[in-house]
């Protein structure tokens, strides 16, 4: 049985251009061209995955996301034309899985609805997370790096610990600093900046190019999750 794809957008020819590529890519394409419409359609189709343009004619895609959260935790990469910083952290805050700035790639798109995917897929109860030498088990609160264990502060651990249950998910200096700081360490990136140095330099192979904790200029961090 396909898995179901559903497009909220109001462009027709976005809507055509993404139906073809996931019909190519082997979904059911169903779609809607306005917010209310699209959240009526969430709720009877029940679709593995959700495209949403945040430029909608009647609810803004944000509100459409804050209502479908409230009860479902469908994946949803956001499509936008407004590419700024504070855009893309709103759409993030409010529960998008990712985001993709229009014009897009179509090869970008299908990875990234991949990626959500997976992200959306039942873990094991035992948290175990897994890059190159590294292993990270949650449950035991321990870090292991090429077979010698790593020592973390605990600080240093929270950040990990964070990135590691949003796993290929950018989460934004705001969620981070209010997760792991509280409510007051929301103005303090300063501290971010610091405790992320220390961070890679432990658990990345080379910390001055790292590919496992991803920099996300303006917005927030990714750790890699394949």
């Amino acid at each position: 049985m396909k898995p179901i794809a559903l497009i909220i957008d109001d462009e027709m020819q976005i809507r055509r251009l993404l139906g073809v590529a996931l019909e190519g890519a082997g979904y059911a394409v169903r779609e809607a061209e306005s917010g209310s419409l699209g959240l009526q359609a969430v709720a009877t189709l029940r679709p593995d995955v959700i495209l949403l343009d945040l430029g909608l004619p009647d609810v803004d895609g944000l509100t459409v996301l804050r209502r479908l959260r409230e009860w479902s935790q469908t994946p949803v990469l956001v499509l936008t034309v407004r590419d700024s910083d504070e855009d893309k952290v709103a759409a993030l805050d409010a529960g998008a899985d990712d985001y993709v700035t229009k014009p897009f790639s179509t090869a970008e798109l299908l990875a990234r609805l991949r990626a959500a995917q997976r992200r959306a897929q039942p873990r094991d109860e035992v948290s175990v997370f897994k890059h190159g030498d590294l292993i990270v088990d949650l449950a035991a609160r321990t870090v292991v790096k090429g077979g010698s264990d790593v020592k973390l502060s605990g600080t240093e651990w929270s950040i990990l610990a964070l990135l590691i249950r949003h796993a290929g998910r950018v989460v934004t200096h705001r969620q981070i600093l209010r997760e792991v700081w509280g409510p007051q360490g929301e103005s303090h990136r300063e501290y971010l900046r610091v405790y992320m140095t220390h961070l890679r330099k432990k658990v990345e192979s080379n910390p001055s190019n790292p590919v496992l904790i991803i920099n996300e200029p303006g917005i927030g961090y990714r750790l890699v999750f394949h």
